[in-house]
């Protein structure tokens, strides 16, 4: 296999440099464990970030997310039968006969696989036997959706093995869906999957959840001279179930109290209108939280047309906002149990004293503890990394990049 002929800059960008050996590394343990390393394939999907959209997706808002390049990698081989044999990383050889779901099986990769493959089976689609080899850098707990590419992956080699490479992003983006709410027993949206199956920007409008509208925005990023920086500020998730809980819960009880079962619906001058009733009724973080979707949906609208416009401080100001609603009204930066600990607002505080006016930071993803995002001008990215880093340890910081494409068939 002529790894040389891959044009890694531009699946990789800044991050090319190591995959050579890494891809080396992979064809090496794929011939160690399957006996060969006769034309094999080679397939890629990357992770993603949430950039506009913090919390939407549930009250069928609209979102703004992107492809990362950091990915899972498989080295592949179609064998005769319907087997499908995988080892990822240093977990043992999993080897799939069948694509009966099973509650026993919940909660594991097996589980993930057989929903992807059954998925895409009932849809139509030619599945066959397999051997797969697969190896990932998206970072686990940083809220870079590993899951949702590893569903991509596996969705993208059926896609190449055995439909030509047809099988359309939007189809294995929901196949990956289904796979995790069914199969793996995690309820989830779509909104991971999405970016990373179609790659680059994407535009995700949930107003009607079974058929969200899909509009890929192609925005060159490496031209602009940013980075994308994700922090870990190594804050725990651990006892935080009832935070996350409770941001749709009340989110929903603003929408009934209106009449509807979501807020998508809702406006602003309803909220304005009958703020008196829903303070008395729901409370004020609620109605706070619900002002905060009614805005965000309009902040990601105004990303997006920035984006298209080609106006990068237009669409930095839309994430900065962004962020500042979701510190102030969805108050997703801590826990108010436990004030003493706040990793993200320090990490936001530190950021806003060395971040220029035309750069940014923001909380990211589900918020409470974990991770931040920034964008930062690639000449400032070390300063920033370096200041990141003495908080909260060597290589909590990770200076990133848009990726152009989802998942993808490498070689």
């Amino acid at each position: 296999m002529d790894l040389s002929v891959i044009d890694f800059k531009d699946i990789y960008s800044d991050n090319a440099d190591k995959q050579l050996t890494r891809y080396e590394a992979a064809t090496d343990k794929f011939a160690k464990n399957f006996g060969t390393k006769e034309d094999p394939e080679i397939y890629s999907a990357p992770g993603r970030t949430e950039i506009l959209g913090n919390h939407t997706d549930h009250q069928h808002g609209e979102v703004l997310a992107a492809s990362i390049n950091l990915d899972a990698i498989a080295v592949v081989r179609r064998i005769s039968g319907d087997t499908v044999r995988v080892i990822s990383g240093d977990v043992p050889l999993i080897t799939i006969t069948d694509l009966a779901k099973k509650d026993s099986e919940k909660g594991t990769t097996d589980a993930l696989i057989k929903g992807v493959l059954s998925t895409l089976k009932d849809q139509g689609y030619a599945v066959g036997g397999f051997d797969a080899y697969i190896t990932s850098d998206v970072l686990i707990g940083a809220g870079l959706s590993s899951s949702a590419a590893f569903e991509t992956l596996i969705g993208t080699i059926v896609s190449g093995l055995f439909n030509g490479m047809q099988i359309d992003p939007v189809t294995i983006a929901k196949a990956g869906q289904k796979a995790e709410n069914d199969f793996f027993g995690k309820p989830c949206g779509l909104m991971d999957q999405m970016a990373c199956s179609v790659g680059n920007m994407v535009h995700i409008d949930f107003k009607d959840p079974a058929d969200p509208v899909i509009e890929k925005i192609d925005f060159d990023f490496e031209k602009t001279g940013y980075s994308l920086c994700i922090t870990d500020t190594k804050g725990s998730h651990s006892d935080l179930t009832h935070e996350y809980a409770a941001v749709p819960s009340e989110m929903k009880d603003i929408a009934k109290l209106l009449g509807h079962d979501v807020l998508r619906p809702v406006s602003l001058d309803d909220i304005l209108n009958n703020i008196t009733d829903l303070r008395a009724q729901a409370g004020d973080r609620a109605v706070l939280r619900a002002i905060h979707f009614v805005k965000e949906n309009e902040r990601v609208r105004k990303g997006v047309n920035a984006l298209k416009n080609n106006d990068l401080q237009e669409f930095l100001a839309a994430v900065k906002a962004s962020g500042n609603s979701s510190f102030k009204y969805l108050q997703n930066v801590y826990t108010s149990s436990d004030v003493k600990n706040q990793n993200v607002s320090v990490a936001l505080a530190v950021s806003d004293a060395i971040l220029g006016d035309d750069e940014c930071s923001r909380v990211h993803g589900g918020g409470f503890a974990g991770t931040i995002q920034a964008f930062v001008k690639n000449e400032n990215t070390d300063k920033y990394k370096n200041a990141m880093d003495k908080i909260f340890g060597e290589g909590s910081c990770r200076i990133l990049k848009i990726r152009k494409y989802g998942g993808i068939k490498v070689l």
